[in-house]
């Protein structure tokens, strides 16, 4: 066998390194992906909190139906 000359090892490494970077960047999106749909549930403002941030409520109809 010949011998391998250091610059085909050199871009065989940057290859290599190029892949994994990419590799961990896929698997970092598909996390942050996972996470956030997780928390879409927790993003929706309750009636509280609409009040609180000073915007003005109407009362739904379950509240009418509790009020009666």
């Amino acid at each position: 066998m010949g011998r391998r000359s250091r610059t085909g090892v050199l871009k065989r490494l940057r290859e290599t390194k190029k892949a994994e970077k990419a590799a961990l960047k896929r698997d970092q999106r598909d996390t942050r992906k996972e996470v956030a749909e997780e928390r879409d549930g927790d993003r929706v403002a309750t009636q509280d909190d609409l009040e609180g941030y000073g915007f003005e409520v109407e009362p739904t109809d379950e509240d009418r139906e509790s009020t009666q």
